[in-house]
This record gives C-alpha cells, sequence and structure tokens, in this order.
C-alpha cells in the first residue's frame, strides 16, 4: 500500500513523531491512522496528549460570570482571521454572545444558533466574515457555592468551574474566591479532562491498558508479572488526567484534592468541585491551507 505525504503529514501533526517513524507506523497500519498512532504510542514516540485537536481557528474564547457569581457562561466564537479575532467589533459580539447564554440559558449549541441566527447574519454583514458561534458551557449553583472563570493567553484558553461549598459565606470570603482562580489556572495549564477518577469512562482505562500491554518492553517481561506493571502505568496516567489527583502548580508538594482538604479544614466548611469546562481556540477544528502552485496546477487543468 502506498503511504501519501499527505499521511504522514497529518499523523506528524496528530503525534509529534519524526517522519520515518510516522511512515513506517502508517505502512504497518496499512494505512489505518487510529491504529497507527497506537503504534506509535506503544513504542513512547506519542502520547496521548498529541491526540487533542489542533488549534487551527481564529476567534476568541469568553467567559462572563453574574455578579454574585452564582452562575456563569463560558462561549468559544469563530472568525476567520486573527486581525478579525482582536477588533473591537467582534469582541464586542463574543462578550453579547456570553452574556445571552448567561442570562438565557439556551439548552444547546444548536437552540443558540437558532435564537442567534439573525444576529449572527447580522454581525457578517458589518464585520465582512464568516463568524461561528461554535459551543458554549453555563454553570448555576442549586445550593452555596461560586463560579469562576479564567480566560489565558488573549482568549485562546478559557475555563469555567463551580465549587460547591456548605456554606455561604464560605462562598463569599476572598480566601475563597482565590482559592477557585488558582484552581482554575490549574485547569489552563494543566488541561486535566475529569473532576475525579470515577468520572473516567471504562473505554478510557481499557484503552490506555490495551496500549501499555502492547508496548516492546512490557512484551519482554515475564508474563505473569506484566499486568501489575501495566496496572500501575495505566494508574499514573490517568492520575495526570484526574484534576484533584494533580499536583497543585504553586505547591507541586499537594494535590487539588489536598488542598482543598487542607481548605475545608482550615474554614470549618465542605468544598467539593462540582464540575469545570476547558475550551482551547480552535480545538478540533483543521482550517484548509491553501497552496498556492496546487492551486494554479487545478485551474490549468
Amino acid at each position: 500500500m502506498t503511504i501519501t505525504a499527505t499521511q504522514v503529514k497529518e499523523l506528524r501533526e496528530l503525534s509529534g513523531a519524526g517522519m520515518m517513524d510516522a511512515k513506517n507506523a502508517l505502512t504497518e497500519a496499512s494505512g489505518d491512522m487510529t491504529k497507527a498512532l497506537e503504534i506509535l504510542r506503544q513504542r513512547g514516540i506519542a502520547t496521548a496528549e498529541k491526540k487533542s485537536g489542533r488549534t487551527a481557528a481564529d476567534g476568541q474564547v469568553f467567559a462572563v460570570i453574574a455578579p454574585d457569581k452564582s452562575a456563569g457562561a463560558l462561549v468559544e466564537v469563530n472568525c476567520e482571521t486573527d486581525f478579525v479575532a482582536k477588533g473591537e467589533a467582534f469582541l464586542q459580539m463574543v462578550q453579547e454572545v456570553a452574556q445571552y447564554v448567561l442570562d438565557k440559558a439556551p439548552r444547546s449549541i444548536e437552540t443558540l444558533t437558532e435564537e442567534k441566527k439573525e444576529y449572527v447574519v447580522e454581525k457578517v454583514a458589518q464585520i465582512k466574515e464568516n463568524l461561528t458561534i461554535r459551543r458554549f458551557a453555563r454553570y448555576a449553583l442549586s445550593n452555596a457555592g461560586l463560579v469562576q472563570s479564567y480566560i489565558h493567553t488573549g482568549g485562546k484558553i478559557g475555563v469555567l468551574l463551580q465549587l460547591n461549598t456548605g456554606k455561604a459565606s464560605t462562598a463569599e470570603a476572598p480566601d475563597c474566591l482565590q482559592l477557585t482562580k488558582d484552581i482554575a489556572m490549574q485547569i489552563a495549564s494543566a488541561a486535566p479532562e475529569f473532576v475525579s477518577r470515577n468520572e473516567i469512562p471504562q473505554s478510557v482505562i481499557d484503552e490506555e491498558t490495551r496500549i501499555e500491554l502492547g508496548k516492546e518492553d512490557i512484551l519482554k517481561k515475564p508474563e505473569e508479572i506484566r499486568g501489575k506493571i501495566v496496572a500501575g502505568r495505566v494508574d499514573k496516567l490517568l492520575a495526570q488526567r484526574v484534576l484533584v489527583e494533580q499536583p497543585f502548580i504553586k505547591d507541586p508538594s499537594v494535590t487539588i484534592q489536598g488542598l482543598l482538604d487542607e481548605k475545608a479544614k482550615q474554614w470549618g466548611d465542605t468544598l467539593t468541585i462540582a464540575g469545570f469546562t476547558r475550551f482551547v481556540l480552535g480545538e478540533g477544528i483543521e482550517k484548509k491551507e491553501a497552496n498556492f502552485a496546487e492551486e494554479v496546477m487545478a485551474q490549468l487543468k
């Protein structure tokens, strides 16, 4: 089977592997991109993190929080160029969309798109680029707690976080506000996927186990100890993807759960992370890059 340069390029972007490693993996996998990525991971050439979508779209991630911290909204709105993304008209649009989500609580992105259809058409006419409200998240308290946000690198990464407390007075304290800011920054920086182990689907655990079992160094171990070694490795991998088990970025000697327990004891309350959402601008969207030479040849043909 012939492996094309385009396939090699795609696998390299997904995995971070070198050209020959990518080509050899594709050849071994008969061109199957998923299988080739798995082969690279088994050889230690690619990591799970590289499977995430590539950031390739312009626009903004933006958050708005209710004055009393009882609710918050996080949105991603896309445009075609970085120039427009930094423009006043587009930034105003993003803010208005976020405020609408906070105030109206649409049920889904489809509902939001339908409700704001005419608004987007007007903005397209004004800004003169294709504009898309891509996704949103909204949290609202049902009991004591607060909703916090963090926007990083000029709207490229955004986080929305809900912390539940046992007492309303705890959530209103400056120290608790700082705690949620720190945890939101942690999420932006360390990119966890789950709050706790309980949220991890069995399919994720099975995939990591299968990949570890297929690694060359494991295959060289006696069969009777492979399972124990793999279980230990998988445990460490999953810990990296779980927020409460990650080392706190400001003090790596304590985990996020340890930090929560410490603060809860200090304040005489209970602290629970109810949920979080992390958006990376353009994640999973591949922007088409025009090749001028190919376009000319296509027109000549």
